[in-house]
């Protein structure tokens, strides 16, 4: 695919929303913050990935029930919420993980209103001792081959965008879309 070709597909770039993604204000603002168009889909793994037209017309994703993506960004609203995937919720996430690694999925954890600091210093609402929690994250990060990213609130939209177009461009250029 030339240049052309790809900017052209970059165009109907579009952000797939998990369906269990829950309805609110904050979600709404942040759909905004995409400044792309985005549609509601159910994903086998993570809360949101990107969708293409490409060359000869079909869709990177059709219509299916489930789609399994290749590049899927995971949302925490906080560390509260992390500590509690590790702890009371771990086997469900790690089994979303687990999905994410046999359709070998890049793969990423945004999490919001929180930063590494906070995390190595036991600043959030969790008995999840320190030590624990950074040794976990960090696991994951090798076992998943997980990219972590903390962020405010307000610039999560944006980002989750931009790691999902950079994505689909990294793969235009690399040609894993040709043919």
């Amino acid at each position: 695919m030339n240049i052309f070709e790809q900017k052209e597909v970059l165009k109907t770039f579009e952000i797939l929303v998990d369906t269990r993604e829950q309805d609110t204000e904050k979600s709404r603002k942040r759909y905004e913050e995409f400044g792309v168009p985005y549609t509601k889909k159910t994903l086998s793994y993570g809360d949101y990935t990107y969708n293409l037209i490409l060359p000869n017309g079909t869709k990177l994703y059709d219509n299916s029930e489930t789609i399994s993506p290749i590049c899927a960004v995971e949302r925490k609203m906080n560390l509260d919420e992390l500590a509690g995937c590790f702890t009371r919720s771990r086997q469900r996430f790690q089994r979303e993980f687990e999905r994410a690694l046999d359709n070998h999925c890049r793969i990423y954890l945004l999490c919001e209103n929180s930063n590494w600091e906070n995390l190595l210093n036991g600043k959030y609402r969790s008995k999840f001792h320190p030590k624990a929690f950074a040794a976990s994250t960090i696991a994951w990060m090798i076992r998943y081959n997980l990219n972590v990213i903390f962020c405010k609130e307000e610039t999560s939209g944006k980002l989750i965008k931009e790691v999902l177009y950079r994505d689909a461009k990294e793969r235009l250029e690399r040609g894993e879309f040709d043919g």
